[in-house]
């Protein structure tokens, strides 16, 4: 590794079908090894690792989240990082849910894995899958720290008037239900580092950040702490994402469920699997839509243009809500790699100060940059995110108070 391995820290991000994971040193930022275990359950399974420049690929069934972990484990062995001999500081885990319970990251123990599990009500897609991992590398790894860090902590402290949802006050709060947030690791990670690019004080800047992968996700942030933001008591609010519809009348649920006779369960398949870019197109590859639109395919063409109104829709009650903004920022598969979204979703803008700069949005450059002219009132950058790392360094923060 050309540095000890008790400096790193094994970050693990657990899906329902997947195992993503980087073994990196939080100070440095090195990142020693990485990779990515997909299609757990089937018999097509593979994993990709990379280490020393190198890839190696297996291709083999895998049967759980524990098989694919304990393969993760061999290959880091292959290639010269054992990590059940060397040992690592700690692991850290993203959990996608922590409820009203866990706010800041957390050293994991049975306690909290249970407490994290019967969270899964509130993020059934993403913390049993969570959890799957977790409990997988603390069987694995049974003397290393394993550490959570939620996806909502950053959206914890959200002010009254933008978590709370105007329902009956007593069924909310017997039932857990407020606003969350989601993507907070990367709302946070990014807005910090917009403030080093700009060389301010974040106590001092007005930011909007819009995390746009194949889930989306937009903050409002002023002062370092956000105060808005799209997703809500579940991932499925606000922007319009790969398979899921963002904001839509609640009344469809029931509609749906009288009039197409569909049941809690496949509506929530609908919602969350079907929707969004995939259900107006049929593909929620931001690449294949592109090539669909240039085909002339209209159905792909409606698609683009809802998930950019939408983009807008937000943009402008943000920029109200803030009362002002020093800084826009886009990051995130789509975010860091589409200039159209980019200059699309900030076109005619100029008498708020908002502008792109057509030469600087399109040059191939995949570094933190600023995407705006340098005499732009709002600075439009793009800032790529590292989860891994903010993740690893919270993990570290956690263990080194153990000593």
């Amino acid at each position: 590794m050309g540095e000890t391995a008790e400096n790193f820290v094994l970050v693990i991000n657990s899906g329902s079908s997947s195992i993503k994971y980087q073994l990196l040193d939080p100070e440095s930022s090195v990142v020693a090894a990485s990779g990515i275990v997909e299609r757990i359950g089937e018999d097509d399974s593979v994993i990709q690792h990379r280490a020393d420049g190198e890839t190696t690929e297996r291709r083999e069934p895998i049967a759980d989240h524990t098989a694919g972990l304990r393969l993760v484990f061999e290959m880091f062995a292959a290639t010269g990082h054992d990590l059940r001999r060397e040992g690592v500081r700690a692991v850290g885990h993203r959990v996608v849910h922590g409820g009203e319970v866990f706010y800041r990251p957390t050293l994991i123990d049975d306690e909290v894995a249970a407490a994290i599990s019967d969270l899964s009500a509130l993020a059934p897609l993403h913390n049993p899958a969570n959890l799957a991992g977790i409990e997988s590398a603390r069987a694995l790894l049974p003397d290393v720290p394993q550490v959570a860090v939620f996806d909502t902590a950053f959206f914890h402290g959200l002010p009254a008037a933008a978590k709370t949802y105007a329902i009956d006050a007593k069924v909310a709060a017997a039932h857990g239900i407020r606003k969350y947030g989601f993507h907070g690791t990367s709302h946070e990670y990014v807005s910090g580092r917009v403030a080093e690019l700009l060389e301010r004080d974040p106590g001092e800047l007005n930011q909007i950040v819009f995390h746009l992968g194949n889930g989306a996700s937009a903050s409002a942030i002023r002062g370092g702490r956000p105060v808005d933001t799209s997703m809500g008591l579940t991932p499925l609010e606000g922007l319009v994402m790969g398979t899921r519809p963002g904001d839509l009348d609640p009344g469809i649920v029931a509609h749906l469920a009288r009039s197409a006779h569909l049941d809690l369960d496949q509506i929530d398949t609908l919602l969350n699997r079907d929707s969004g870019i995939k259900g107006l197109s049929g593909v929620n590859d931001f690449r294949e839509l592109r090539r669909l639109i240039e085909s002339g395919d209209e159905a792909a063409r409606l698609a683009y243009d809802v998930y950019v109104h939408r983009l807008r829709r937000y943009l402008g009650a943000y920029l109200i809500e803030l009362g002002g903004v020093d800084a826009i920022t886009f990051t995130a598969g789509v975010g860091e790699n589409s200039p159209q979204v980019r200059a699309d979703a900030l076109a005619g803008l100029a008498r708020f100060g908002i502008e792109v700069d057509p030469a600087a949005n399109t040059a191939e450059n995949r570094a933190a940059r600023r995407i705006s002219p340098p005499d732009a009132p709002v600075a439009v950058l793009v800032v790529p995110t590292n989860e891994e790392l903010a993740i690893a360094r919270a993990a570290r923060r956690v263990v080194d108070r153990l000593d």
